[in-house]
């Protein structure tokens, strides 16, 4: 995926709130956002949501190959971050105790959980197939876009 070289955070925020202003349903948004990232973000194989569902994490509308349906509170970096509440950067998946695949070229994550007046909604997980490409600016970048994300929905 080409992606120009005068990448902003700033501006991907700014067309997130723009394009997250339209409607406060927490799906719409979800879709609108994760094809937002895939298309904007270089070297990403997969963006999504996945919600709270019961003792789970259901998956959401995302962008990429086919994803894992269920992952249980605690368990992988999505259920990991999700119940620890912080934002999870891990630059080699194979070093994290416990990851689970879905997709088995998934090199390097993201994950972004989603709290709401204190409620876990689910979380953001940006994969990518390439080791370490995620750093602390894609961290604060991706954590500001989950504000945006949790300010537009009901």
């Amino acid at each position: 995926m080409m992606v120009s070289n005068n990448f902003s955070w700033q501006r991907l925020i700014q067309q997130a709130e723009g394009l997250l202003s339209v409607t406060s349903n927490r799906i719409s948004n979800a879709a609108n956002l994760s094809a937002l990232l895939y298309q904007e973000l270089a070297d990403v194989s997969w963006v999504g949501f996945y919600f709270l569902d019961g003792e789970t994490l259901m998956v959401g509308p995302f962008q990429g190959k086919p994803a894992c349906v269920s992952i249980k509170l605690g368990e992988g970096v999505c259920g990991t971050a999700a119940v620890t509440g912080e934002t999870i950067r891990v630059a080699d998946v194979e070093t994290f105790d416990g990851h689970i695949v879905c997709d088995a070229e998934a090199r390097s994550e993201v994950v972004v959980p989603l709290f709401k007046k204190e409620q876990l909604l689910g979380v953001l997980d940006v994969d990518s197939t390439r080791l370490d490409r995620f750093g602390p600016d894609d961290e604060a970048g991706l954590t500001a876009l989950a504000r945006v994300y949790l300010s537009s929905v009901v």
